[in-house]
């Protein structure tokens, strides 16, 4: 399980089951297990509280940008 957060702020963004080795390019929605604050949508763009936007809203996954978010935790293999 990998837990992401916000690169500027550092607030815990969701709690996310990483199958496979490799950078978190995409965040299907069926493995996000927990969400610790709520994102706000706009123009299907994801943005934390403190305006960063996070990722694009593809149906089902979130293509993340990878400068704007850090995790920690193991992935599955």
């Amino acid at each position: 399980m990998l837990v992401l957060k916000c690169s500027a702020c550092r607030k815990k963004l969701w709690k996310y089951d990483k199958i496979g080795p490799g950078e978190v390019l995409r965040c299907h929605k069926s493995r996000i297990v927990k969400f610790f604050m709520k994102c706000s949508h706009r123009n299907e763009k994801i943005i934390c509280d403190c305006g960063t936007i996070i990722g694009i809203d593809k149906g089902s996954f979130y293509k993340m940008i990878s400068k704007s978010f850090t995790y920690s935790g193991t992935k599955r293999t």
